[in-house]
């Protein structure tokens, strides 16, 4: 599962860090302020929600427009995977497995 988690976050890193070479940003911790540092500005939350929907199986509506899903990469990655139906990296549903060791 730990790939699985490296693999939703480094493409993210990976844009904002391209978005925002410009601003001279060569480096972006996953706890990192993305707003409030004007690394991602109004256009590059735009264009990060289209990523995001090009990237992964998801669709972002108007009520997933709330700024602290996009505060840090750890954020978008948990936002991520809240869309995608996983918690942490992994389903919410409960395995075969998991049922039987609970009964």
């Amino acid at each position: 599962m730990e790939n699985e988690l490296v693999d939703v976050k480094e493409p993210i890193r990976a844009f904002i860090l391209e978005y925002a070479a410009g601003r001279g940003l060569t480096e972006l911790k996953d706890d990192d302020l993305i707003l409030k540092t004007d690394v991602i500005d109004s256009l590059g939350s735009f264009r990060l929600i289209a990523f995001l929907e090009e990237t992964f199986p998801l669709t972002i509506e108007d009520t997933d427009m709330d700024p602290d899903n996009f505060q840090t990469l750890n954020d978008v990655e948990s936002f991520v995977f809240a869309k995608l139906g996983k918690t942490n990296g992994k389903a919410e549903h409960a395995d075969h497995a998991s049922l039987a060791a609970v009964s």
